[in-house]
């Protein structure tokens, strides 16, 4: 009776161990850090289709986007998508030439090569994309994929609310060959 009393004993603590590695996962994946796989072309040569990351969910509840930095956010109820913040609240956005321009000034892209020898940027001004705002919005980001030519970002959707905005990414786990911290402006 006592080895029987036993192995139940054993089986209840297997249990109990399990549910709680569960909940720490589910946790963790809710609430702290998430996997994500890019899909599709838009953050070319950055990041590659089929890409797999991690976006850390807890970074904007202490502190808000910064330029450069890659971000995830809800596009739609069944779609999330995967670009680079360009502009912050306040700010005028506008591309001549190739040229990036926050309020007037000319601002470095070093991310961006010439991705064969194609106009990277086709030519805008914030007040031209929807909702024709003369300043970012508070609480709002323009975000752009880096395929500029072949990315569905703020030139279409319009600037992100940063309810949408799931998290950034700086860690690339897939492909092993590829696995990368990525840094601001990379």
């Amino acid at each position: 009776m006592g080895k029987q009393k036993k192995k139940k004993s054993e089986w209840l603590d297997w249990l109990k161990a399990l549910l709680i590695a569960f909940g720490l996962a589910f946790i963790v994946r809710t609430f702290l850090f998430a996997p994500i796989v890019v899909d599709g072309p838009s953050m070319l040569p950055t990041l590659h289709d089929r890409d797999q990351m991690i976006v850390n969910k807890i970074g904007y509840r202490f502190g808000d986007p910064e330029r450069f930095e890659i971000v995830v956010f809800h596009a739609s109820d069944q779609k999330d998508f995967i670009k680079r913040v360009i502009g912050l609240p306040g700010e005028h956005i506008a591309v001549r030439d190739n040229v990036l321009y926050v309020n007037d000034q000319p601002v470095e892209q070093p991310f961006l090569t010439e991705y064969n020898n194609e106009i990277l940027t086709n030519d805008f001004e914030l007040e031209e994309l929807p909702g024709e705002y003369k300043t970012i919005p508070e609480d709002q980001v323009l975000v752009l994929g880096d395929n500029r030519g072949n990315s569905t970002d703020s030139r279409i959707l319009g600037m992100i609310s940063m309810d949408q905005i799931v998290g950034k990414t700086s860690v690339r786990y897939w492909p092993f060959d590829r696995i990368d911290i990525m840094k601001l402006g990379e």
